[in-house]
């Protein structure tokens, strides 16, 4: 009843529409397995950060080398996603998936046993790897096992809660990890879960072809590196300017490395691929491109949020480690539960009004966050504004996935969720340092948290507008009906 079995993706045989209430459970437990997977990927982004004086005290970090247990996590990550899609397509979304959660938990375990800062920085770095291969294959697992309509949406919805709910309770759940254990819990605790989700993927996803049916010389080689380098170059770049300046030599060499291998990548893909990484046909299609333009501004939005929020609390308001991680609970129920609540709103209005009015509300949210002061009391410096932002943000994501996600073939699932996940990522990434920048030239530091958050309430009101640039809304037939 809504999903349907497909290559590598789907339960076992026996659950497909006409399996009943077996092949509803089974496509239930792919939906939860995937949905573990991508918790555990959004997790490990920000469940660092409060750990992070530990690191430095316990493996001698200096204070250079120590951005990079978040920096090169994220750096990999970004720079491997286009190429993570497209592995699930060519070599099999199950085969894929298994060696994203294998990699991921290893590099977990030598990581969380690392005795000197390089062992745990180049673990991070494959952790990112892993990462890179599993996000897009949960969202590959999903739209390929889900058909197109009511039941996928609902799925999406419930993938965007999990995600929402990973990125936010980094915080919380590395303070208690710290606090209660030691920071090496952080990374440790990932064995045990990558383990059995590699159990679950071999029992609830159909194997893939053999490895000659699934064609693996055709990956795009000259493109994956292109890609890359392009997207990886970019990100340093941005991340660079937070500290030496969009002038500064490392800023620029970064950028400027960035442009040229995604503009070469873009010529490969369009002229001399055969098998193209990032297929043409896929980007020409308004909603991939238009859907895209609007996820890469919401991630210069939404993460650099939890950043700013983070420091927001700590600095002005005086909150400790574990007090900042509980004062964003508000932001995480409020997001989970206007995502269960998005596929409800979205048979009623269609994807496209959704995203541009859960964007105002952001918008609205972020410009109330931009009133706070030195004296603001929890509830209406930070409360409030989580409520109504968080609520914009739970309702804005399930309906950006669904567009994005609507009218692909399987061969090109794997691509679609990539570009997605790198469009969200890179967005994120510019928006951060561009916002650092803003904040260091504005005088005082109440003022620079207001000048932030009403820069992202602007932004927030340029994706309602953009929005008018999406396919006409789904309604009742093509949008999602209430979640069960």
């Amino acid at each position: 009843m809504g999903h349907r079995e497909t290559q590598g993706t789907s339960s076992r045989p026996g659950t497909g529409p006409t399996a009943g209430a077996a092949g509803r459970r089974a496509a239930s437990a792919v939906l939860w397995l995937a949905c573990a997977a991508q918790f555990m990927v959004v997790l490990d982004v920000s469940v660092v950060n409060v750990a992070l004086p530990s690191i430095q005290s316990a493996l001698g970090f200096d204070a250079t080398s120590l951005q990079w247990v978040v920096g090169g996590y994220a750096l990999v990550f970004a720079g491997f996603l286009l190429l993570g899609g497209r592995l699930a397509d060519l070599y099999g979304r199950r085969r894929v998936f298994v060696w994203g959660l294998v990699l991921f938990a290893t590099s977990s375990l030598v990581g969380g046993l690392a005795a000197t800062p390089g062992v745990l920085i180049a673990m991070r770095a494959v952790q990112g790897l892993g990462a890179a291969v599993l996000a897009p294959a949960t969202l590959t697992i999903l739209t390929t096992t889900y058909t197109e309509g009511p039941s996928r949406t609902r799925a999406l919805a419930i993938w965007t809660a999990v995600g929402s709910a990973g990125g936010a309770a980094g915080n919380v759940i590395g303070g208690v990890l710290t606090q209660s254990l030691s920071w090496r819990w952080i990374l440790l605790i990932n064995v045990p879960i990558g383990a059995v989700a590699v159990l679950a993927a071999v029992r609830l996803l159909t194997a893939d072809h053999s490895p000659k049916e699934a064609r693996p010389a055709r990956l795009d080689v000259p493109g994956a590196v292109l890609a890359t380098v392009g997207v990886s170059g970019l990100v340093h770049g941005v991340t660079q300017a937070e500290k030496h300046g969009w002038s500064g030599p490392t800023t620029v060499a970064g950028l400027s490395v960035g442009l040229v291998a995604l503009t070469a990548f873009a010529v490969v893909e369009t002229r001399y691929a055969t098998a193209p990484l990032m297929p043409p046909r896929l980007v020409r299609m308004r909603p991939v491109w238009a859907g895209n333009a609007v996820m890469l501004l919401a991630g210069a939005c939404f993460i650099p949020m939890w950043y700013f929020l983070s420091l927001y609390m700590q600095d002005v308001l005086h909150y400790g480690a574990l007090a900042t991680g509980v004062g964003f609970l508000p932001h995480t129920v409020v997001g989970i539960a206007a995502a269960r609540l998005a596929p409800v709103v979205m048979r009623h209005t269609g994807a496209r009004a959704l995203i541009a009015g859960s964007a105002a509300l952001s918008a609205a949210g972020f410009l109330w966050q931009s009133r706070i002061g030195a004296d603001s009391g929890y509830l209406d410096g930070l409360f409030g504004p989580a409520v109504v932002m968080s609520a914009g943000m739970g309702l804005l994501i399930t309906p950006i996935t669904s567009t994005v996600t609507s009218g692909i073939a399987q061969n090109d699932t794997g691509a679609a969720s990539g570009l997605m996940n790198t469009t969200r990522q890179i967005g994120g990434a510019v928006g951060l340092a561009a916002l650092v920048t803003l904040a260091a030239a504005t005088t005082g530091t109440v003022a620079s948290y207001r000048s932030v958050f009403l820069a992202i309430a602007v932004t927030c009101a340029a994706v309602a507008v953009l929005a008018l640039a999406l396919p006409s809304p789904h309604r009742l037939d093509e949008g999602a009906g209430p979640g069960r």
